[in-house]
């Protein structure tokens, strides 16, 4: 089948087009990530998060002898580590995803793909894959090879809160790398995937954090439907009333996969600063968080990031032209 019979086919939403293959995505997920692991790119990730962990490690011991003392090293560690991370890993995936399919498209050699016994539902898969894989293994040996170090410099190691950690930074890196290769696939050029990748980290770390924000300023000013709830809050046992916005509203807000990444961590590492301010944030609702705020519920929300962006881009690139 020539390239051009492959793109016809695929453009019109034929059976090559709806299928999946899995031994085609496996294909070219493998020479996906194997080009990575051949490249500077896996190994430069690898070093990243190794020398990440070990500076901060090396941070927390050398100035913080009574941290070691309280045998709070892990935890600490995991606290600056997360709020690295939760801003480093989002633009690390978007780089990966940034040219997974716009490049393809932009050289042409998407039609060369496309002219093999793949279908475009294949392709998208296979690079997500692959993608997910440089990302989550490179996370995996940077986080292993540190792990040594961490043990030896830290007063106290934590193989589980640790562990929680590493897992964690995988979904959530997922999530992004999941958004970004959607993004390449709905677009022409690198120069437009660029530009929706910036524009997805402008939207999450702009003006998803300014939110709440807006959302206070507009209830402030009783503004159509929103509105604030009064609550008693304790606070070194004094006891004061306070207001918070509306259910709805903390459902929003909460739709940030960075906010996700950070409530997840609670169920899988024993935090106490991040213990702490789960359960000052509980007060606002009784005590109890709604189902939609409780730790377990970010892996949902991780989930349908990683999914609803993969369930768009497969219905719509059977439709673009390549």
């Amino acid at each position: 089948m020539s390239a051009e019979t492959g793109s016809a086919t695929a453009g019109s939403g034929g059976a090559a087009s709806s299928s999946v293959n899995p031994e085609s995505v496996r294909a070219i997920a493998k020479k996906d990530f194997q080009d990575s692991v051949r490249s500077w790119l896996f190994w430069g990730l690898s070093a990243f998060f190794f020398a990440l962990l070990v500076i901060v490690t090396g941070v927390l011991s050398y100035f913080g002898e009574d941290i070691a003392a309280q045998g709070a090293t892990t935890g600490m560690l995991v606290l600056f580590v997360s709020q690295i991370t939760k801003l480093v890993v989002p633009l690390i995936a978007l780089v990966l995803g940034w040219k997974s399919i716009a490049g393809e498209r932009e050289s042409g050699s998407i039609k060369i793909l496309l002219s093999l016994p793949n279908s475009r539902k294949d392709v998208l898969l296979g690079k997500l894959l692959g993608r997910s894989a440089v990302l989550s293994l490179s996370l995996t040996v940077g986080f292993g090879l540190a792990a040594i170090v961490v043990a030896a410099l830290l007063g106290g190691f934590d193989v589980v809160d640790y562990a929680g950690l590493l897992v964690m930074s995988i979904v959530y890196g997922v999530a992004y790398t999941s958004i970004a290769v959607a993004l390449s696939s709905l677009t022409r050029s690198t120069t437009m995937a660029g530009a929706a990748m910036a524009g997805i980290f402008v939207m999450f770390y702009g003006v998803w954090n300014g939110l709440e924000g807006a959302f206070r300023l507009l209830a402030q000013r009783e503004f159509l439907f929103f509105d604030t709830v009064t609550y008693t809050a304790t606070v070194q046992g004094q006891e004061f009333e306070a207001e918070r916005l509306q259910d709805w509203v903390y459902f929003v807000l909460n739709l940030d996969p960075g906010q996700a990444y950070t409530n997840g961590l609670t169920l899988l590492t024993d935090v106490d600063a991040l213990e702490n301010q789960a359960t000052i944030n509980a007060q606002m609702f009784g005590g109890e968080f709604p189902i939609f705020l409780q730790d377990w519920f970010s892996f949902l929300i991780l989930l349908f990031w990683i999914a609803v962006p993969m369930v768009v881009a497969l219905y719509q690139f059977d439709r673009v032209d390549i």
